[in-house]
């Protein structure tokens, strides 16, 4: 429970439906501790409802999250602590989401070796709101097949029809795990492992991350064969394959976890997908903003606050020369910047001469003292250097 509370503390998060955050549920424990833990050893214990929260997708739309209180958290997150190391050595090799000394690169690069060896066509598969229509009879008969302590399935059975908060009042739980609990990605994986187990027992090569599984092929003859037969496993587990997003095609120009495959050289090399490349010009872009009123310091500020974290996931990339390309475009911003905050043709000539540049060069860009972003590569580039911006801090992608 020690170690439990530790990592709930470490990971903060919002208080639940008590409105008790992690520092007030700390002095709580302290009183009230003992009654729980009787309540949890004699099976009466219940949890608190969920509360609601919806953050917005990458792509569009709402993804609806469900906070434990911090009570329930550290219960949950014990819980965890307790089983994933007796279940998790008994899932498949190729599940790679959640799960200790794993993670999304390691899928990439699993996914990449398929490719490489040949397996060029994907079945793609997503799942209609999976965390969301998990059924809970099916789950708990899993999880038996795991577990003999009846108060832990009793438990983890309460913890699953937990009801939801909402502003409209108290809602029933009959299906689904929320995110947002410590327990739910390891439920999670158990409920998919049948479908990875039949899987290898076909003899497929396929990589799954949290309800995202690929399976490659060498054609479409055969990746539509075990598109039909993933249809039938999933409709085992009460799971419905979202048609509109599921495809088998061509591996070049489909995404997995952010990247996407393309040849080189008759190589499979990795680069980041272009939905993910998009949405990283769009918040290079904010951090940019002319209309900010932000310094360059400030611009730099915010830029390492958000740069390193993006870099750190997709270094996988092998596209240095893409990379070159976008460290010169993010320069490229904050010249603009600088030259519309000085604004007028006299005050660009003062401070580009301050800066060192000659009386011509100076004069050419304040001449067209209105044109932001074409003075920025106009010369300009000669004195707001590249060393200019690693003096300022400015991060790099290359």
């Amino acid at each position: 429970m020690v170690r439990a509370w530790k990592r709930v503390k470490a990971n903060k998060g919002s208080a639940g439906v008590d409105g008790r955050s992690v520092q007030d549920t700390q002095g709580y424990l302290k009183q009230a501790w003992p009654d729980i833990r009787s309540r949890l050893l004699d099976g009466s214990y219940r949890p608190e409802p969920i509360r609601r929260m919806g953050i917005p997708k990458p792509g569009g739309g709402v993804r609806e999250l469900g906070i434990p209180t911090v009570v329930d958290r550290l219960i949950q997150q014990a819980l965890l602590q307790v089983l994933q190391p007796l279940i998790d050595p008994t899932f498949s090799k190729h599940s790679h989401g959640f799960r200790p000394g794993r993670s999304a690169h390691d899928a990439v690069l699993e996914a990449q070796q398929y490719v490489q060896a040949g397996y060029t066509v994907v079945v793609d598969v997503d799942l209609e709101k999976f965390f969301d229509r998990i059924n809970h009879d099916i789950l708990m008969d899993r999880m038996a097949k795991r577990i003999a302590d009846k108060r832990v399935l009793g438990l983890i059975r309460h913890y699953l029809q937990a009801g939801i908060l909402t502003h409209d009042g108290h809602i029933e739980r009959e299906e689904g795990t929320p995110q947002g609990g410590p327990l739910s990605p390891l439920l999670a994986n158990v409920m998919l492992d049948e479908v990875d187990r039949e899987l290898e027992r076909r003899g497929h090569r396929f990589v799954r991350y949290a309800d995202d599984c690929n399976v490659y092929v060498r054609s479409h003859k055969a990746g539509e064969r075990v598109l039909q037969a993933l249809r039938g496993c999933y409709a085992k587990l009460a799971l419905k394959v979202n048609e509109a997003k599921t495809a088998v095609a061509e591996v070049r120009g489909r995404k997995f976890l952010g990247y996407c495959f393309w040849a080189h050289k008759g190589a499979a090399k990795r680069a980041v997908a272009g939905a993910a490349m998009q949405r990283l010009h769009q918040r290079l872009r904010e951090l940019t903003r002319r209309t900010s009123g932000r310094s360059l310091e400030q611009i730099a500020q915010g830029l390492r606050a958000y740069v390193p974290g993006w870099k750190a996931y997709f270094r996988l990339a092998q596209t240095a020369t893409a990379m070159r390309r976008l460290d010169a475009w993010l320069r490229h911003r904050p010249r603009a910047v600088q030259l519309k905050q000085w604004r007028s043709g006299p005050t660009i000539f003062r401070e580009l001469r301050k800066l060192g540049a000659t009386e011509a060069l100076a004069a050419q860009v304040a001449s067209q003292s209105c044109r932001w972003w074409h003075n920025s590569s106009l010369g300009l580039n000669r004195i707001l250097t590249v060393a200019f911006f690693d003096r300022l801090g400015v991060p790099k992608f290359s």
